[in-house]
């Protein structure tokens, strides 16, 4: 177990070096939690939990069987100190499994597997929360500098994972301006000028600011679905309507 301040220093330059390299994010995930093993005190496993926008919470990375197994439990139940962390924020730990009472279904279930201590830290950016590094130990007892210093590859296992959404997201809106198409591309600025200028017909129905988000996000069903769309209102009440929808098909 390596937690001298060298030994620290070179571990946390080594999980900021793959952060910035062009390794996946599975690979810079798998050398953070690498690195934390051998540098946190007192937990003989780490693992790395993201959050899905449908709430799912995902295991992406862990250094053995243990963290798989009970990050499946904690999900399935919906309790345990980890799941707290991700869930409610902050540090969640538990000294010994023998004497714990928060999570009565979860501590008699994870005992099963020699679980004794555990220690779960939320991670999260600006935006959101995006997911939990988490760490797992077969003896009871929690080291007082284990948390400082899990505190120092939170960070940077935040970093990793809030750039990766950011390059997914980026990557998401490349796709759809490219199965939208250059006929929407084309329609909207006509649309948006329509809009603004007040030179919409006034027979024509009234259009949502919610039917205009929703048309960004359709795909390869854009055509009919802009027919619909260029023949809906152009109220000039709803100006952030077609705004958005021309930011969706902007080529």
């Amino acid at each position: 177990m390596l937690h001298d301040s060298t030994s620290v220093a070179s571990a946390l330059t080594d999980a900021a070096r793959s952060i910035n390299s062009h390794r996946s994010l599975d690979d810079t995930l798998d050398a953070i939690v690498r690195a934390a093993q051998q540098t946190v005190p007192g937990f003989e496993h780490v693992g790395i939990s993201i959050t899905h926008g449908s709430g799912r919470i995902e295991t992406r990375a862990g250094t053995g069987r243990l963290v798989w197994d009970i990050d499946e439990l904690q999900y399935k139940l919906g309790e345990g100190p980890c799941y707290d962390a991700i869930t409610s924020g902050g540090i969640t730990t538990m000294d010994d499994i023998a004497t714990e009472r928060r999570w009565p279904r979860y501590v008699e279930e994870a005992a099963r597997f020699g679980l004794s201590a555990q220690m779960g830290l939320q991670l999260y950016n600006d935006e959101s929360t995006l997911g939990g590094l988490n760490f797992y130990s077969v003896n009871p007892g929690i080291d007082p500098d284990a948390i400082q210093l899990a505190e120092l590859f939170a960070a940077h296992a935040s970093i990793a994972l809030g750039r990766a959404r950011h390059e997914h997201q980026l990557n998401e809106s490349v796709t759809t301006r490219q199965a939208i198409g250059p006929e929407a591309s084309a329609a909207v600025p006509k649309l948006l000028e329509m809009l603004t200028t007040g030179s919409a017909p006034g027979g024509m129905r009234e259009l949502s600011y919610q039917a205009a988000y929703a048309l960004g996000r359709i795909g390869p069903a854009a055509k009919p679905a802009l027919q619909t769309f260029t023949s809906a209102s152009l109220n000039r009440d709803h100006p952030r309507a077609a705004h958005n929808a021309a930011l969706c098909f902007k080529p």
